[in-house]
């Protein structure tokens, strides 16, 4: 037996797909993704040979009858060719009928279900997943900046032909070890993180966790016997997909005879190399059991694919006992970039092994009990003493000095400078230690009640306090002459902070503001400069005086909820009246509410941004739910009521057509009310497209006492433009919308049928602008293209009914900021 690791000469970086053979016999191997190698012979053997195009054959001699480990070097060979010309006997156009490669494939996909680690009656193993991510392809002067100056020990060097370019600058790693355990019979999964080390930056700048969850949801688990892989967020069909043979051509491009058993090398492309799709080789293996052995998948380099400048994932599966493959180790490597294709960007790589396969399970019902992901005590604090005993592979001492090199890094003035500077243009604030002053996007902002108006916030941080967290801003509109603010005051009862998972605090805040109708309603309470731009009839505000008390509470299986309390006072203004059938005006209506909110988001992953979360979306669905008690004499509440509220958001993966986002919600408001304690439905009169809101629909325009709607949109991933010769190099991505919400007012609520009840809104015509239900729902769509520029979604809107309202467009272009890969 002769086993060793294969490198390259010049750069001693570890050699993949190097063929190794015993010369005169046709027993050979290949080395996996970290140029190692294992070959056997039942017969003497004098001499090994390794080949490698583009590198000098080596043939060296052996000792017969002996193990051996070698350490070999390839070097390359720089011998040119003046001229080389090809030809080929024609051949007919590409069938699956009578394809003997088809056939193969059908056979790999005939035994799937056998082959899949998922479908195991049990498994244990272990798991380790490193992952780095460098700056690529810089140039020779960029450690010259001032940033690195004093940082040389920063940089790498790399094999020029590698993805990602010749100088690497290492800005992230992460490495993790986990015990995983899985049934078939009943269906159930357990993972124990055992250890857990990354690169770690200002956590009031990035949140490394939610850094931590993005990149693995980037470079996540490729599982070749699934139907659809996922890279990079995007969808790719498996070439070994029930309908492969449909978008795949297939070719058997060689035979290998292994130690283990002989491999039948099955290169494969896209039928149109545009589509979102593979191509690669695969080896199976020739035993009957038509399993996988090996793996070698990239992207096609005409694939509607945006930032993404190379994709490489190989994978090597063992055999266990019973004969049946697992996966046993994986590479996948991305490299993004932002400009040109050979400019700056950035180059990831994930490498995985799993061993210690253990294909039954001691004591199930003690394993599965409990919690299905724990962390073992000391799990993020492992000594190197541990990761060095632990980790199951070797990883070379330049990789590991990255965590050393971040954090010298990291504690620099200039570097705190770069990332105070990244804080206020990605996040909006300053952060000044105990304080934040921002968000920035909110100091400007103009509207036709207000005209300039001109607002200061800020928030305090875990330097001033880890339980208590004070908020607040001050404003002024220099048309109504009036000051606007917010104070809020908050408690963490997990002595955390309480913008960061999982949330449990406490908040008290007292709020006074404008918004248009219903806008308060959508759970953005934010102004900002860009949705001061708006369309149509903009003169019917709200003054609005909110006293607020929340308790909110997260646990480990993303189940939330917010109990609370809400005093609301809200006075019409401008061309708002609130007035009743006798044309009695009415200053102001105060209700008072105790609240419960509800959110399930199973398996959810997210990055916490200094506002909000930016959800990592996966298949399952999201889960919603709201009630409100409205009560009489609390507070100096007007009005009893109740409301009900449900939504249910799910994303579905429909492979090559795309991906479609789904969304139904309903609601009940019981008790007689007047209009504007009624569901004022989510109307959107800027010029940006919202997906949850009706973008032809007026503020204002329609109300509901009961009411459901259905939203679903869908993107095609350039599912048709791709084909076309022109257009495909655009790299556009198609999109297609429906909205449509239907609902009715009972007639205890209605003010066409009760006089004594506030009237629905008017113009200065004396025509309607609010609105009831007739018997059809209201129904919006549209058709557009993302991807424009690269950052931009552009939507083409068509109202399809009610359009006799007043002021109400039929048609329009709206734009959404939006980043694809």
């Amino acid at each position: 037996m002769v086993s060793g690791k294969v490198k390259d000469a010049s750069t001693g970086r570890a050699m993949p797909a190097v063929t190794v053979i015993f010369p005169g016999s046709s027993i050979s191997t290949k080395t996996n993704a970290q140029g190692d190698f294992e070959l056997k012979s039942t017969a003497p053997q004098h001499k090994l040979q390794l080949n490698y195009i583009g590198f000098k054959s080596l043939v060296i001699n052996i000792k017969s009858g002996q193990a051996q480990q070698l350490d070999l070097e390839l070097s390359e060979d720089t011998q040119r060719l003046n001229e080389v010309n090809i030809t080929t006997a024609k051949h007919g156009k590409y069938r699956n009928k009578d394809n003997p490669a088809v056939a193969l494939i059908r056979k790999v996909i005939d035994h799937k279900a056998q082959n899949q680690m998922g479908n195991y009656p049990e498994l244990s193993f272990k798991q380790y997943d490193r992952l780095q991510v460098s700056l690529n392809n810089l140039k020779e002067n960029f450690p010259k900046k001032k940033l690195f100056r004093n940082h040389q020990y920063l940089f790498q060097k790399q094999d020029s032909n590698r993805i990602g370019g010749k100088l690497l600058l290492p800005v992230y790693l992460q490495e993790k070890l986990v015990q995983k355990y899985q049934t078939k019979n009943p269906d159930q999964e357990k993972t124990i993180l055992l250890a857990n080390k990354q690169v770690k930056f200002d956590s009031l700048v990035i949140d490394n966790q939610g850094l931590a969850v993005y990149l693995e949801r980037m470079y996540e688990d490729v599982d070749i016997y699934d139907n659809n892989v996922l890279i990079a967020t995007t969808q790719f069909l498996s070439p070994i997909a029930s309908l492969a043979p449909t978008f795949y051509k297939y070719f058997i491009s060689d035979t290998i005879k292994t130690s283990d058993t002989r491999l039948i090398e099955l290169s494969f492309m896209p039928r149109n190399p545009a589509d979102l799709l593979l191509e690669g080789k695969l080896y199976i293996a020739d035993d009957g059991s038509f399993a996988v052995k090996r793996v070698f998948l990239t992207a096609s380099n005409r694939a509607n694919l945006n930032f993404v400048r190379g994709v490489e994932v190989k994978q090597e599966f063992s055999q266990l006992p019973n004969k049946r493959y697992y996966l046993h180790k994986s590479n996948i490597v991305l490299d993004f970039s932002i400009s040109k294709e050979k400019g700056r960007g950035f180059t990831g790589e994930r490498s995985q092994v799993i061993d210690q396969v253990e294909t039954q399970i001691q004591d199930p019902d003690q394993i599965f009990a409990g919690k299905k992901q724990l962390v073992a005590e000391g799990a993020f604090n492992r000594s190197a003493s541990y990761w060095s005993a632990h980790r199951l592979e070797q990883v070379s001492d330049s990789t590991l000095k990255i965590y050393e090199n971040i954090d010298s890094l990291t504690k620099g003035k200039t570097f705190k400078r770069a990332m105070a500077v990244a804080g206020i243009l990605f996040n909006g604030y300053y952060n000044a230690g105990p304080v934040e002053v921002g968000p920035f996007y909110t100091f400007y902002t103009f509207n036709s009640l207000e005209g300039l108006k001109l607002r200061l916030g800020g928030r305090t941080t875990t330097a001033f306090s880890t339980r208590y967290y004070l908020e607040g801003y001050v404003g002024y509109g220099f048309k109504d002459e009036r000051w606007k603010g917010l104070a809020s005051v908050a408690y963490a009862l997990n002595n955390k902070s309480i913008y960061t998972y999982p949330q449990s605090f406490l908040r008290a805040s007292v709020q006074r503001d404008t918004y248009a109708p219903g806008q308060e309603l959508r759970g953005n309470t934010e102004d900002d400069f860009i949705s001061s731009f708006r369309r149509g009839v903009n003169n019917r505000f709200l003054y609005n005086d909110f006293y607020k008390f929340e308790y909110v509470q997260e646990f480990e299986n993303r189940l939330s909820f917010n109990l609370g309390f809400r005093r609301w006072t809200q006075r019409p203004a401008l061309a708002l009246d609130y007035y009743d059938g006798l044309g009695i005006d009415k200053d102001a209506i105060t209700s008072s509410e105790i609240n419960l909110s509800i959110r399930y988001a199973p398996q959810e992953k997210f990055y916490q941004g200094k506002r909000s979360r930016v959800a990592v979306n996966n298949r399952f669905p999201i889960f919603n739910f709201r009630y409100a008690a409205g009560i009489k004499g609390l507070a100096g509440g007007e009005y009893d009521y109740h409301n009900l509220y449900g939504s249910v958001n799910k994303r579905f993966y429909l492979s090559q057509l795309g991906i479609t986002d789904f969304k139904v919600e309903g609601g009940y408001i019981f008790n007689k009310l007047p209009y504007p304690l009624l569901a004022i439905h989510k109307a959107n009169q800027s010029y940006a497209y919202q997906i949850n809101a009706f973008n032809m629909m007026n503020f204002l325009e329609f109300v509901s006492d009961h009411y459901a709607s259905i939203n679903v949109d869908h993107g095609f991933g350039g599912f048709f433009l791709n084909k076309l010769p022109l257009l495909k190099r655009l790299k556009l991505r198609e999109h297609a919308s429906l909205k449509a919400i239907y609902g009715g007012v009972r007639a205890e609520n209605n003010p066409d049928l009760d006089p004594t009840l506030m009237q629905f809104q008017t113009n200065a015509a004396g025509l309607r602008t609010t609105y009831t239900f007739d018997r059809v729902p209201y129904v919006e769509g549209s058709i557009g293209l993302s991807n424009v520029f690269k950052f931009l979604r552009l939507d083409l809107v068509r109202r399809f009914n009610y359009l006799n309202h007043p002021d109400v467009p039929k048609w329009g272009l709206r734009a959404k900021f939006k980043v694809d890969l």
